[in-house]
């Protein structure tokens, strides 16, 4: 709710003149005297025929009817001030209360803080403002075949989630408190979940059955309780979801990179934005510009590129082990059992840092009823 009026007082929207009824008008302190100025106190009033100099942002004087704009007037040597064009009352004053009034609301519970936003509400009165923290999210990366850096060798590779996670999360709206890496111990992955603080502790591979697969069983060690254990897409079919405590839960992805993935847009985002306070995202779609073949059973995600015509060109490079296609989609397509063929409509999940369906280049996309498109 607004503190204030905005603005709190007559503005000048220009520099130039205050002026008051019909010109010319008479500058009784001289054409030399600095005027009005922003945030001066004390404003005297104006008679009709008189002028003041006055700066933009400076409030406008009592008895003002509107503000001549410097490149608009002209000062004789008399000291009269002429207007080179006609002036409308009120022209160039910016009246007080123009934006909001006192008490209005500016903007609903549940708006997401942006820059914008903070500049709003520090003009509307506000010092502080009350919120949803971001989540707080702590990174367990597992696997004793990961190098930190080099390239690869002797079976091991390089690890592509650590570095990909941190900023990715980021991009969600949560609070990276950083990434551990603790290979495969099981030891090492109960203590640092029982020592973890963050309200969401993200752990990569060990989500299936393997001899090394320590997710599960730890887990069940702890008390955890299950919400999700694998979903029917491919890739990241492995994924899962545990609440630890009342509000802390674990998402674990799969190892494989683009797997990973999925389960970032499935499982870590709609939890993250719960936990945020924030609306769910848009579901928005596409035609396809040629046909992708999809899973027997199973919902499969492609990485896809915008093209004109609202359509959208499944990726090459879109194993579960692959980052090349998504590192050059706009978004993951979403296809049924089956696949989708050529001109078919697929949905799509959108990346946190492309502009979604704005991309699109001939302005064909269609608005959905939740605000999305189709």
């Amino acid at each position: 709710m607004a503190l204030t009026d905005l603005p709190a007082f007559d503005t000048s929207a220009m520099d130039g003149w205050a002026v008051a009824g019909p010109g010319p008008w008479r500058l009784p302190h001289g054409e030399e005297h600095a005027g009005i100025l922003a945030g001066c106190p004390d404003v005297l009033p104006l008679r009709d025929g008189e002028a003041v100099r006055i700066a933009t942002g400076a409030r406008v004087p009592p008895g003002a009817t509107a503000v001549l704009r410097s490149e608009h007037g002209t000062v004789r040597p008399q000291g009269e001030l002429y207007a080179a064009r006609h002036l409308t009352q009120g022209q160039d004053i910016r009246p007080r209360g123009q934006e909001c009034r006192r008490g209005d609301e500016l903007l609903p519970a549940g708006t997401l803080v942006t820059p914008a936003v903070l500049g709003l509400v520090s003009a509307a009165g506000y010092d502080r403002l009350r919120v949803v923290p971001r989540p707080r999210v702590e990174v367990l990366v597992l696997g004793d075949e990961l190098l930190r850096e080099g390239l690869p060798h002797d079976g091991r590779i390089r690890d592509a989630l650590g570095p990909m996670l941190g900023p990715w999360l980021q991009a969600l709206g949560a609070e990276p408190v950083g990434v551990r890496r603790l290979g495969d111990d099981a030891a090492a992955l109960r203590a640092a979940l029982e020592a973890s603080d963050a309200d969401v502790v993200l752990t990569t591979g060990g989500t299936a059955g393997g001899p090394v697969d320590h997710v599960h069983p730890t887990l069940h060690g702890l008390g955890a309780e299950l919400l999700v254990d694998g979903v029917a897409v491919r890739p990241g079919h492995p994924m899962l979801l545990a609440r630890l405590a009342p509000r802390r839960y674990l998402v674990g992805l799969p190892g494989n990179p683009l797997a990973a993935v999925a389960g970032l847009l499935t499982l870590a985002e709609p939890l993250l934005r719960t936990l945020s306070g924030r609306p769910p995202a848009d579901r928005w779609g596409a035609r396809l510009a040629e046909a992708a073949p999809g899973h027997a059973t199973d919902t499969r995600l492609v990485p896809v590129a915008y093209e004109g015509g609202g359509r959208v060109r499944p990726l090459r490079f879109h194993g579960p082990a692959m980052l090349r296609g998504i590192a050059s989609a706009d978004a993951l397509a979403v296809l049924p059992p089956g696949g989708v063929d050529q001109g078919g409509q697929a949905e799509l999940l959108g990346l946190p840092w492309q502009t979604g369906p704005g991309q699109a280049t001939n302005g064909s996309w269609q608005t959905g009823r939740n605000g999305g498109v189709r």
